[in-house]
């Protein structure tokens, strides 16, 4: 215990809310918060919803809570959300998700727990080491009876239904499933367990879960006295009003099987002026003299884009470590850094070695006859359907071996085969796909 008071002093210095404010981390705080963590190690915990078997960068904001808390002397917990899960959090949605499966909440878990175990430093030897909880270890010996007796009894329906996120679908055209509308008090308890058996006081979230967290802390004071505290962070919003992290590809992944590194490294450095100078601050660990000269420099010169370009590597050195980082911007030179060279340009080598950007084989018999281009793109998985593909080389969207390509009719042929193998296709302005003709 005595070390462990000694390393929080060496940390006390460093004020955690101070931190997560200037970053733009804190939206909402109870009171005693601050208090509290600047008292003594606090144990803190975010929960993280198993929906699908990997994390996305919405969920990057509370896994930074985490590593801010734990850098600044504190003791993180992630729980994932086995039991939760399988009830479906209403916060911020408008209609009740489909229901997982046993075997599909159970895959989803090992995945998500095998990515926070990159980020948080679970070393047994420190005394604020990491720990990685799944409520369905705690909830799966409880049986309804017991835990309306344990956990309803303490709060009243009326202050349930007071919470935005329960009057919002009540008030919406499809209602709420009594299963929706018990989570709160699912997710109140395992704050209360948490505190009861693992001295956990803090609980940490998105805005939007701010109703659920406070039920956990009013169940704590309701059964047996307790005190505990929380903080929000805002939900990260695009300057342009678009859903952060969605693209036309879909969600941008943690996991590099569903996500590419390259695509992850782009995704970042496409960001909006607007966009990079906050989110510079709220997804790196750069100090504020650092970020304030990045600021500075790209306020002078904005078309050498400091900013996205040192907020892309931060955050895929974070997410996938060096050596991707490496190939990302590998990738992004040889595709990008001169466009109007000949494609010829490109070497064998230099296309094989290409990292990230969808790769595909087409049967090189095909192409001694020629195939309508439309075909090709299809074929290729490149669109959904031709008329996906029409529409985005009527809007001058498509190129192919650097060539803009308009004419619907043209046939795809041996003759555009690049050292007699590949076809480099381009989609908008930074989705690139790579034809090997087999």
């Amino acid at each position: 215990m005595r070390y462990c008071n000694n390393l929080f002093r060496r940390y006390i210095m460093n004020n955690l809310i101070k931190e997560l404010k200037w970053r733009g981390m804190i939206q909402d705080i109870m009171p005693g918060t601050e208090e509290q963590l600047q008292k003594e190690m606090t144990s803190a915990y975010v929960g993280f919803d198993p929906t699908a078997d990997s994390l996305h960068i919405g969920s990057l904001v509370p896994i930074l809570l985490l590593v801010h808390l734990q850098k600044a002397g504190h003791k993180p917990i992630a729980l994932v959300g086995g039991a939760t899960g399988m009830v479906g959090d209403p916060s911020g949605k408008s209609e009740e998700r489909n229901m997982l499966s046993e075997e599909e909440l159970n895959k989803n878990v090992i995945g998500v727990r095998s990515q926070l175990e990159k980020f948080l430093n679970f070393d047994k030897s420190l005394p604020n080491a990491a720990e990685l909880t799944n409520n369905y270890d705690w909830f799966k010996s409880i049986s309804f009876l017991d835990f309306i007796r344990e956990a309803g009894k303490h709060i009243t329906v009326n202050y349930m239904m007071a919470k935005d996120s329960v009057k919002k679908r009540l008030e919406s055209e499809n209602g709420m499933s009594f299963t929706e509308f018990t989570y709160q008090l699912v997710q109140g308890y395992d704050f209360y367990w948490l505190y009861k058996n693992k001295n956990c006081k803090l609980q940490m979230g998105g805005s939007d879960q701010w109703g659920n967290i406070v039920t956990g802390t009013e169940l704590i004071r309701r059964k047996i006295g307790g005190e505990a505290f929380a903080f929000t962070c805002p939900l990260i919003k695009k300057a342009d009003g678009g859903k952060f992290g969605k693209t036309e590809k879909g969600n941008i992944w943690l996991d590099a099987n569903k996500t590419t590194p390259y695509h992850f490294y782009q995704f970042w450095l496409n960001a909006s002026d607007s966009d990079a100078e906050n989110w510079i601050k709220i997804f790196t660990f750069l100090t504020e003299d650092h970020i304030n000269t990045l600021i500075k420099d790209h306020q002078n010169n904005p078309a050498d884009r400091v900013l996205q370009k040192k907020l892309a590597e931060e955050l895929t050195v974070f997410v996938h470590g060096k050596v991707e980082l490496e190939k990302a911007i590998e990738t992004t030179q040889k595709l990008f850094s001169n466009t109007k060279a000949p494609v010829e340009s490109l070497t064998i080598e230099d296309l094989e070695a290409i990292e990230g950007i969808v790769k595909s084989d087409y049967e090189k018999s095909k192409l001694t006859a020629g195939i309508e281009v439309l075909n090709f793109l299809t074929e290729n998985n490149i669109f959904e359907s031709k008329g996906a593909a029409r529409k985005m080389l009527q809007n001058g969207g498509v190129s192919i071996n650097r060539q803009k390509i308009t004419d619907q009719q043209l046939s795809i042929n041996e003759t555009h085969l690049l050292h007699q193998t590949f076809i480099l296709i381009q989609v908008g302005k930074k989705n690139y796909y790579l034809v090997k003709a087999v």
